[in-house]
């Protein structure tokens, strides 16, 4: 590896001079005012194509209504522009062939109200940069009333499996919110996702190979949430609310506000969730001698209803020292109480599949997870060129509780109660997260972009599990699940960035360290002694991206970029607490779980700036996923290194406008999975092939009426030790406008109620095993929402571009 890493960066230095010398590209600038000849500061300038209008760069104007792009090819370019209170303006299609100074634009005032205000710029829904893949959510229609979670599940690319587990291309992210990880993994993750509402996310930013900026953590790269900030001047918002129902009701609604006047910026997101839902699921398990005749069999059927409440709350203030300087400060807070009862029928049979005995499991369990978090941040714009410093401190603080109740009653075949157990946990986890950085940027004269930065971390994590048999009315504890796991871990990180845009080529190199040390102790009890590991390791992880233009007019483009990752074991993967799902299923962590190291290479073809394909190679070691082992009948899923990982993959996403009111956009990939590792029943050595296509067709049949269609199909997927069954789901949804102000959307999900997840366990010692889950997927949504306030015209405006570009402004 250290070899493959040496010929990466000596490659990249040994052209890096040829670069430095192309030629760049030329400059566009101009002027905004009023028609009283006032700049107008913080007018927004969209750059669009001249041919199909599809929107290229976006500037702001500064305080003398100024505003500049930069490095642009030869071509046909339109101007847009809109700001509060002035009627929009489109310019007529010109050449640009050189550096070119527009004539001063004048908008004409309309007043203050927001809804005067028309945007003509409409986004993509998808939009490919050379390191990442950019979706707007607001552009499906289905996504109203939804939640981060749902967004994900509906980006190209990414799968949410029945668990709300997330991946990218096949393989597991890190998640990011507003440039900051989340620290979440499992059911921690899965609420905190559900938590945040669609309509408060501005983009999904997709990055299989991220920037050296971003962590190394997670071998499928990073998916960075960014939430919506406004650059209005004066009071202004937004009210969402909406209404879900399937078998359950659920709500989501929020509140964004933001208020800006001279020197200081607050702003703030206030949502509350109620979330009711139900998971059916039917687990079959067949058991075999060693000549493969069935000898007895297992049916479970658990109907899971789940039912919680999501308080989120989440302000900030920016305030402007001076025309260079900012500080800031955010507050965090989220409390998600929940309840789960799970009436569970389990049979038994022998090989004749006659009724041995029938158990009856009423399983309760409540669980509260809060999250509090302080951020401080400062920024210091040397000048206007994106020659910046940033420094961010912040402090995460988690606390989850589970109290488990498991009562079970076994019967014989007449119905007879032969045994009743009784078994209550508790479960009480803490996490504190104290994170620094400091990122530096500085542009040079040749158009050159530098960037480092620097970052510390430490974790704290502190887990508990009291487990207590109730036995003839007297609570006795469980010492076999009973224990105390605490986990600490430091990572100290420095990253080198450079990028260049030339005429036709860009092209962006990284390099960033990491060291990690961690210490894990097991407290054990009476029965059960210490045990506790240390690890320290050191890595580099480079990372490289080209992008090149074959022609002027962009239509054919081609991009390779390579990166490598770490996916460290999560914390909660790491506790070897033996924790019961029911009598027969249990899950216990791995507290010598190894990280996995994996190497992505993607070569990429984009045409037109609507069609994309992509082939890409990964391979990891020593892969971390869940493994099953059957151990006297009794299921123990745990996280495991599974050894070589493999993901090959085609994919290939278009955006057709065949006329003004019909637009479709298709994804769709091929993905051929290879896994090989030493098992509990031998060597595992599995491969396989699934496909994965989707489809939005939208059609704007009126003024203000806006119709989609959007239906997808997954393949069969192997995948280590399982086999995912294939499933699909088909979407419709309708959006009005009232004005500029109020949106009406309505959607029906799944409405063939396809959504279901089923699945094969191989690899189990004399055991086949397979299952189904249905889920609270077909339901119908109607969604409001309304934009209020006005605009302060004539105010000293802070460039938010420079904040964007160093990616320091956290609102989580």
């Amino acid at each position: 590896m250290k070899l493959k890493f040496a010929a990466i960066l000596a490659a990249w230095l040994s052209i890096a001079p040829i670069f430095l010398l192309a030629q760049t590209g030329f400059s566009l600038s101009g002027k905004i005012t009023g028609t009283n000849q006032q700049p107008l500061d913080g007018a927004t300038v969209y750059l669009l194509n001249g041919a199909d209008s599809v929107l290229l760069k976006t500037a702001l104007a500064d305080a003398k209504g100024e505003y500049k792009f930069v490095n642009l090819k030869t071509g046909s370019y339109k101007l847009s522009v809109s700001t509060v209170g002035y009627k929009s303006y489109r310019s007529a299609v010109f050449q640009l062939v050189g550096d070119k100074v527009m004539q001063a634009i004048v908008l004409e005032a309309l007043g203050t109200a927001l809804k005067e205000v028309s945007i003509t710029a409409q986004r993509p829904f998808v939009q490919q940069l050379i390191d990442r893949t950019v979706i707007s959510p607001e552009a499906l229609i289905s996504n109203a009333g939804g939640t981060a979670l749902d967004v994900l599940e509906k980006s190209p690319g990414v799968l949410v499996d029945q668990n709300g587990a997330v991946t990218l291309k096949g393989k597991g992210v890190t998640i990011f919110i507003d440039d900051k990880p989340t620290y979440l993994s499992g059911a921690e993750l899965e609420s905190y996702l559900r938590s945040l509402n669609a309509s408060a996310i501005d983009q999904v930013e997709l990055m299989p190979n991220p920037p050296a900026k971003y962590d190394a953590a997670g071998n499928g790269g990073v998916i960075n949430i960014r939430t919506k900030k406004s650059k209005l001047r004066g009071f202004n918002g937004s009210l969402n609310l909406a209404y879900a129902r399937g078998r359950y009701g659920r709500t989501n609604n929020s509140l964004n506000f933001n208020y800006r006047n001279n020197q200081l910026n607050v702003f703030g997101n206030l949502n509350y969730g109620h979330n009711s839902g139900f998971s059916d699921l039917d687990i079959y398990r067949h058991f075999q001698d060693a000549n493969g005749v069935v000898t007895s069999n297992f049916a479970q059927n658990s109907y899971i209803k789940r039912a919680s409440d999501t308080y989120l709350a989440k302000v900030g203030a920016d305030y402007y020292l001076n025309e260079k300087s900012t500080l800031g400060v955010n507050f965090t807070g989220i409390t998600n109480p929940s309840s789960n009862t799970t009436p569970v029928t389990s049979l038994f049979t022998n090989a004749a599949n006659q009724l041995d005995s029938t158990i009856l499991a009423d399983n309760r369990q409540h669980n509260t997870f809060r999250n509090g978090g302080a951020n401080l941040n400062y920024r210091y714009q040397i000048d206007k060129s994106g020659h910046e410093l940033a420094v961010d401190a912040d402090y995460l603080d988690y606390k989850t509780n589970a109290n488990q109740s498991f009562n079970n009653s076994s019967f014989l075949p007449d119905g007879t109660l032969v045994k009743n157990e009784i078994l209550t946990g508790m479960l009480p986890a803490h996490i504190k997260i104290w994170s620094g950085k400091v990122d530096y940027s500085r542009p040079l004269k040749n158009g050159l972009k530098l960037a480092a930065g620097a970052k510390t971390s430490y974790t704290n994590t502190d887990n508990i599990a009291d487990y207590f048999y109730k036995t003839n009315g007297t609570m006795v504890p469980d010492y076999g699940k009973t224990n105390h796991f605490i986990y600490k871990e430091n990572i100290n990180a420095a990253y080198l960035n450079a990028n260049k845009d030339f005429k036709r080529l860009s092209i962006q190199a990284g390099l960033r360290l990491e060291n990690t040390v961690s210490d894990g102790h097991q407290l054990g009890n009476v029965q059960k002694p210490d045990s506790s590991f240390k690890r320290h390791y050191t890595n580099l992880f480079p990372t490289v991206y080209l992008l090149y233009k074959l022609d002027t007019a962009d239509r054919n483009q081609f991009s390779i970029n390579y990166g490598r990752r770490i996916d460290r074991p999560y914390y909660q993967d790491l506790n070897p607490f033996l924790s019961p799902l029911d009598k027969f299923t249990y899950y216990t962590g791995n507290p010598f779980l190894r990280p996995t190291f994996t190497d992505n290479i993607e070569l990429s073809h984009i045409f037109k700036n609507r069609f994309t394909t992509t082939v890409s190679y990964s391979r990891s070691r020593d892969d971390v996923n869940e493994t099953i082992e059957i151990v006297d009948g009794i299921y123990y899923s745990r996280p495991g290194n599974i050894g070589r990982y493999t993901v090959k993959q085609i994919s290939f996403n278009a955006s057709f406008d065949p006329t003004k009111w019909f637009n479709l956009n298709f994804d769709g990939r091929v993905t051929n999975v290879h896994s090989v590792s030493d098992f509990y029943t031998g060597l595992l050595d599995t491969k396989g092939t699934y496909y994965f296509v989707r489809q939005v067709s939208t059609f704007k049949t009126g003024k203000d009426w806006s119709l989609q269609l959007e239906s997808g199909y997954q393949s069969k997927i192997t995948n280590a030790q399982f086999i995912l069954g294939s499933r699909g789901r088909v979407n419709v949804s309708a959006s009005k406008k009232f004005g500029a102000n109020l949106t009406l959307k309505m959607v029906a999900n799944d409405i063939f109620y396809t959504f279901k997840n089923t699945g094969i366990i191989n690899n189990l010692a004399n055991t086949k095993a397979n299952w189904t889950n249905l889920g609270d997927t077909r339901t119908g949504v109607i969604s409001l929402s309304y934009r209020f306030g006005k605009a302060i015209s004539g105010q000293r405006n802070h460039d938010a571009n420079g904040a964007e570009d160093e990616k320091n402004r956290v609102k989580n």
